[in-house]
């Protein structure tokens, strides 16, 4: 065999081809790793930020009101207006044990608080102490309503976020002191940091939460509610509750039964549902798009290792020629495809982690855009896999290279 500056020449142009098909295939397995984590983790802290926006409502909710009727029914014309009453909140409890919580509410809009010359607008929301397991308060200061508040009509209050730093921006524990709303002083007794974006009669954080025994006898509300609502038992299905709890409200109103106007009856258990099976397919569509761009780029792997081997059918013959055993070469080729996916895995993995890290500080890191250790685990393994997938037919091929069949390839 004859080496010349030819030989070497062409040997040189040989390994400057595999380099670029290497780093065209790594670039390729990098990306589509960077991809899969990127999605992950941008669609975990997509999933936390939107779920913000239900924190603390209890999924499994009705809640129900009054409106003017739609059909004549019984001798009663249409666009009667009815209100629901403490009666229905009893009835409901009697009727249907399936119910955890029944709980009433009452409100009052377009409110003035003031504390030592600081104001703001507010509304007030009369409740039980059960609400709390409706829509579950993030209390910073203090406590909740408790049943003794409600029984000795205590003028006491929890104010949401905005009226604790417009009425107290110096900040601090706030509870003790007295706060005037509209006419009337009620001592407050907790601060509530929630934000759910599920409001009922308003947002939570411009909400002053008081007795409902309290607000009943300010507004002169006498039997009337404002509006239920019902959490149902582990197991409820509450989508088969809505039309029976309809009916049993109709009913003791002599409304007609197949009338939809009369009451506003929202039902949160198919919302919530809804938004679980958007994750869900865009967590499935995450993975089918990530995995594909792997799968595509162990291909490239085994391609390129094939092409590699055939171009490397000289130096493998002369190898086995000095003594190199068929094991010693698949281990060559195997390790090369492992090494080649792995460099190129691990720093899309840190580069998904830098790149994700940068999403959290444009988010004002309201939410975590990561990716978790089992994940980051999971993805190690699965490129260890692939490389040695991609590396297993040019390996074979390599194995059964005979040295004079090699050593005859010019």
């Amino acid at each position: 065999m004859k080496f010349d500056l030819d030989s070497y020449k062409e040997i040189s142009d040989s390994l400057m081809r595999n380099k670029r098909r290497s780093f065209l295939t790594g670039f390729g397995i990098f990306w589509g790793l960077f991809m899969l984590l990127f999605l992950i983790g941008g669609g975990n802290g997509l999933k936390e930020l939107l779920s913000k926006n239900f924190s603390g409502f209890a999924t499994n909710t009705i809640i129900m009101g009054s409106s003017e009727t739609g059909k004549p029914y019984k001798g009663f014309k249409e666009g009667r207006y009815w209100n629901l009453e403490y009666t229905d909140v009893e009835r409901l409890k009697h009727l249907f044990p399936e119910l955890a919580i029944v709980t009433p509410q009452i409100a009052q809009w377009g409110v003035v608080a003031v504390n030592e010359g600081f104001s703001v607008n507010c509304h007030v929301s009369g409740l039980n102490a059960d609400y709390q397991y409706v829509e579950i308060p993030a209390i910073k200061y203090g406590r909740y309503l408790n049943q003794v508040d409600l029984q000795q009509k205590r003028k006491v209050c929890v104010i949401g976020k905005k009226i604790y730093q417009a009425l107290f921006p110096q900040g601090g524990d706030p509870c003790g002191q007295y706060i005037c709303v509209g006419s009337v002083y009620y001592q407050v007794i907790g601060v509530n940091y929630g934000t759910s974006n599920i409001n009922i009669n308003g947002n939570s954080e411009e909400d002053i939460t008081v007795p409902i025994t309290v607000l009943k006898d300010i507004l002169n509300y006498g039997d009337v509610v404002g509006m239920i609502c019902v959490v149902g038992k582990n197991g409820v299905k509450m989508s088969e509750m809505a039309p029976r709890i309809r009916q049993a409200i109709y009913r003791a109103h002599t409304i007609a039964p197949d009338d939809e106007e009369a009451m506003f009856l929202l039902n949160m258990e198919p919302i919530f549902k809804i938004v679980d099976n958007l994750f869900k397919g865009v967590n499935f569509l995450i993975w089918l798009v990530g995995i594909g761009t792997l799968l595509a780029g162990a291909i490239g792997v085994s391609n390129i290792m094939m092409v590699v081997v055939k171009e490397r059918t000289i130096e493998i013959g002369i190898r086995r020629a000095i003594g190199a055993t068929p094991f010693d070469i698949l281990f060559q080729i195997v390790m090369e495809g492992i090494v080649l996916t792995l460099v190129a895995g691990l720093s899309a993995i840190v580069f998904s982690v830098f790149m994700l890290n940068g999403l959290e500080v444009i988010a004002h890191h309201e939410t975590a855009f990561q990716i978790n250790f089992g994940t980051a685990m999971a993805a190690f393994f699965l490129l260890t896999l692939l490389g040695i997938l991609a590396g297993i037919a040019p390996a074979y091929r390599a194995m059964h290279i005979k040295p004079v069949d090699a050593m005859r390839d010019e």
